[in-house]
């Protein structure tokens, strides 16, 4: 598996698994689905993408911003997602440990998970073994698809 950068002829399959995450409505904020269009906007307004691939396919992706301005503008956020049928076999860390790299690279010095649904364990286990800190619970913090309420744990590693 590698990780690089993106580039443009990667963006169908971003936009189809970042989609797919979205459809499932249990772990992006986001409710809207990208179009290829709004994709390409997405993907080229954040400080790094990355994607992972196996065998010339593209099987996950991250972004990586900054989580605020000014004075708190050297925390950085991002979001990671994995082709559904590949979960499990690491991908997930392989982007979340470049992710660390380039946020560092880029001049952050902290990266902060803001909404890290409680019920998504995987997630949670990877942030934990890579050594990020749980900052708390927000009872209720994520409405899921199904309109239910679960809630969201955010998490930081210092850089």
């Amino acid at each position: 598996m590698i990780v690089r950068k993106y580039a443009k002829n990667d963006l169908p399959d971003m936009i189809r698994i970042w989609n797919d995450i979205v459809e499932e409505g249990i772990a992006f904020p986001q409710e809207e689905t990208l179009t290829a269009e709004s994709g390409a906007e997405f993907f080229a307004g954040q400080s790094h993408c990355g994607v992972a691939f196996i065998d010339d396919k593209v099987v996950g992706l991250y972004i990586l911003h900054p989580n605020n301005v000014g004075r708190c503008g050297h925390i950085c956020n991002a979001s990671y997602g994995v082709d559904s049928a590949l979960r499990g076999k690491h991908i997930g860390e392989a982007l979340v440990t470049d992710c660390l790299v380039r946020a560092k690279e880029l001049g952050f010095r902290v990266l902060q998970f803001n909404a890290v649904v409680e019920t998504n364990y995987g997630a949670r286990h990877l942030y934990e073994k890579l050594g990020f800190k749980q900052l708390g619970v927000i009872d209720g913090g994520f409405r899921t698809k199904d309109g239910s309420y679960v809630n969201i744990c955010p998490y930081y590693k210092t850089l």
